[in-house]
């Protein structure tokens, strides 16, 4: 039916237009921002899952920038760590040379102290953006990652680093809970073959052999003593001839810290080795046999005997089953004086053991010197503190809630001036350079892991932002072919809809 009124030809075409223009709007928009999902009304789905992936994006990029600024802290501690450790190298060369006679130690002291003092600035200086890692114990959280659960929940993950301090700070005792069980004190020197007597002094430790038996001429028996053996043929047939013999042979034969002396038919060995001890054997072709009485025990007696005389020094020895924590303080007591080393963190008895070690050596105590050494058939870690002087008191402490000491306490205090000097520095130079050589380790492995994780952060984020692209961003080939088609259909609608508009012009013309 035709009608002036309405127009459904011109009503269908202008539909049809609107349609096309709204396409070629979307279309037209796409091409202008890349996007296809360019706000929430195009997908809000999509568009609220790119947004949350955006946000993870920026905050990776947070994280990479946390990375790089801790990787730079970590390898100028690494850097540093490994000059010290070559500095120390160059220590050690004079510290070995300071060992001859015929060698001018002031001069070599002096290139010490400078090497000491070396050390010391690179141990300041390295620092990067006022965080030094070789100072303090405190460890280092460097932000690596953020974490998101199935729910939604945001949590943040850190590489944990370390310090390492190579600093010669003395620690504070604390004054927390009592760790005295965890330590003993034993005096080591004048030790009579019957176990008294024992003190922290010069005295000597002595060995009894008690001769007995038939002898006869002709007859060899040999003693061997700190691996030398001493021999004597007897001429006589009596006991107290053989002991006297073998007593001559013994002074004889020059041991070093080894004498001899006899009463009757009783040889007494004296010992005055500071830290080994001194086993003697007994072996002979003849009848006579030898009770050897030292520390206290007695063996039976025989032609073939072993005995062992205990090292003159005193002892402090720790336990086999109790932990070490950050802020345990352990002391020795010499004379009245204390000598104090506080642990840091992840040290164990032996770290201890040899940082008291290097405290009392760098003190230089007359008469003092000590050694560090481990119990072959307990476990324990010793430290033996030798008195070549008149008796002294001993005595231990511990206690927790410290301040520890740093890793390199007393190097500035070696001395290669003197004898004692000397072998304390040789000793102490290596525990030095192993603690500089697991520092520099520790940071290159921590530096190590911050390289990987930042390797993972760049690949992730790159992951996200090509994952954001495939769900937001516009095929534009696609787009642009899209494009032109609908421009033609949008010329066509526009002429459909001219062509539907002259339709009351026809019925007009019936009117005419």
């Amino acid at each position: 039916m035709a009608s002036i009124l309405t127009n459904n030809s011109a009503m269908v075409a202008l539909q049809t237009l609107k349609s096309i223009n709204s396409d070629l709007a979307q279309t037209q928009s796409m091409i202008s921002t890349g996007k296809e999902v360019a706000s929430a009304k195009d997908n809000s789905a999509v568009w609220a899952i790119s947004k949350v992936m955006e946000s993870d994006v920026k905050g990776f990029k947070a994280i990479s920038e946390s990375l790089s600024l801790g990787e730079s802290s970590v390898a100028v501690a690494r850097n540093g760590a490994e000059t010290v450790t070559d500095l120390l190298n160059d220590m050690k060369e004079k510290i070995v040379a300071s060992q001859g006679e015929n060698v001018d130690r002031t001069k070599l002291q002096a290139d010490v102290e400078a090497i000491s003092d070396q050390i010391a600035s690179v141990v300041g200086a390295a620092q990067f953006n006022g965080l030094n890692m070789l100072s303090g114990t405190d460890s280092v959280n460097i932000l690596s990652s953020l974490d998101r659960a199935s729910d939604g929940t945001v949590t943040s993950a850190n590489i944990e680093v370390a310090r390492q301090d190579l600093s010669t700070d003395a620690g504070v005792f604390g004054t927390g809970a009592p760790l005295g069980a965890n330590i003993t004190a034993t005096p080591g020197g004048n030790l009579a073959a019957d176990g008294t007597g024992d003190a922290f002094s010069n005295g000597a430790n002595v060995l009894e052999a008690t001769v007995a038996g038939t002898v006869a001429a002709n007859q060899t028996y040999n003693f061997q003593i700190a691996g030398e053996t001493v021999s004597f043929t007897t001429t006589t047939t009596t006991t107290d001839a053989l002991a006297s013999g073998l007593t001559a042979a013994i002074n004889a034969a020059g041991i070093e810290d080894i004498s001899a002396d006899v009463t009757g038919s009783v040889i007494s060995i004296s010992s005055t080795s500071k830290f080994d001890d001194i086993a003697v054997n007994t072996s002979g072709n003849g009848a006579a046999t030898f009770a050897l009485q030292a520390n206290g025990v007695t063996a039976a007696a025989a032609t073939t005997n072993t005995q062992t005389i205990n090292a003159r020094a005193s002892e402090i020895e720790f336990s086999t089953t109790a932990g070490v924590a950050e802020g345990d303080g352990y002391r020795a007591s010499i004379g009245g004086v204390n000598y104090d080393y506080v642990a840091g963190p992840n040290e164990t008895f032996e770290d201890v053991a040899r940082g008291l070690k290097t405290v009392i050596d760098g003190a230089g105590i007359e008469n003092i010197s000590t050694n560090v050494t481990q119990d072959e058939t307990t476990g324990a870690w010793i430290l033996q503190i030798d008195n070549d002087g008149a008796a002294l008191a001993l005595a231990d402490d511990g206690a927790a809630g410290g301040t520890a000491t740093g890793g390199l306490v007393g190097l500035d205090k070696l001395d290669v001036t003197t004898d004692e000097g000397v072998v304390a520095a040789l000793a102490n130079i290596e525990t030095y350079i192993n603690t500089t050589i697991d520092a520099a380790a520790e940071f290159g492995s921590s530096q190590g892991r911050i390289e990987t994780q930042s390797e993972f952060i760049s690949n992730l984020t790159d992951s996200l932002k090509s994952g954001i692209g495939a769900l937001v961003d516009a095929d534009l080939e696609e787009t642009s072919a899209r494009l032109q088609a609908l421009q033609v259909q949008q010329q066509l609608g526009v002429q459909s809809l001219s062509i539907a508009n002259q339709a009351p012009q026809t019925i007009l013309s019936l009117f005419r």
